[in-house]
């Protein structure tokens, strides 16, 4: 009988080392996750605020971790801005792509759509273009910058076809340049929105239908009769 309760209480012991050895990793993977996410929302906050010279020792420190724990994570702070910036925008913006530009929408319906939309994007993610935009590592010689962005230049290229659908002739300006054009001015209508547009000017409504009257006028001014 001694002998046959033996191997049970080993068992027992041995599902005891089993659970506490799990336990222990799920504490371990849920602590790793905890230092990840306290890292990227107080990386996220200090470059929205700052660009790209937001340091890295301010982020730990807000993060409660060391910078050595910072770095043995993301290897650089080229890396943790491309994680915590460059990375969402990219995806913020594909998904908008891909819910604003549907299928059966007439194309001047889809203009006006999708240059108001935009303005909400780009307002909801000003902070992210202002930090991509000023941070001087990736406008100087990186490999990754502004137009490294992925979606980006998907959404160039969908706006050049819809501008081209909408002209069906022959235009003054470059499809792909005027799309680029359109986009910058309604970039710059939002992120300098309070410099540019004082008090008295005009309410947000306004400004922001205005800015889609001004985009659909330039599309129209834009065509030019096909010579010969």
């Amino acid at each position: 009988m001694a002998g046959a309760k033996r191997p049970r209480a080993v068992s027992k012991l041995a599902n005891v080392g089993r659970k506490r050895a799990a336990s222990t990793l799920r504490q371990s993977r849920r602590s790793r996750e905890d230092i990840l996410n306290r890292i990227i929302e107080a990386a996220t906050d200090e470059f929205n605020r700052f660009g790209y010279a937001a340091t890295t020792a301010t982020v730990a420190r807000k993060a409660g971790v060391t910078e050595a724990q910072l770095f043995r994570y993301f290897g650089s702070k080229s890396n943790l801005f491309k994680e915590t910036i460059f990375n969402p925008v990219n995806v913020h913006l594909q998904n908008f792509l891909t819910k604003h530009f549907p299928e059966g929408v007439d194309d001047r319906e889809r203009t006006n759509l999708y240059t108001s939309e935009l303005q909400q994007f780009l307002s909801e993610h000003s902070g992210a273009f202002t930090s991509l935009i000023f941070a001087e590592t990736y406008r100087n010689g990186s490999d990754v910058g502004v137009s490294g962005i992925d979606s980006l230049q998907k959404y160039f290229e969908l706006g050049s076809a819809l501008v081209k659908r909408r002209t069906r002739r022959k235009t003054k300006i470059d499809p792909d340049l005027f799309v680029r054009l359109t986009f910058v001015t309604v970039l710059g209508c939002v992120m300098f929105k309070k410099w540019i547009f004082p008090p008295g000017i005009a309410t947000n409504a306004e400004t922001s239908r205005a800015l889609v009257d001004f985009i659909n006028l330039a599309i129209a001014g834009n065509t030019t009769e096909r010579s010969g």
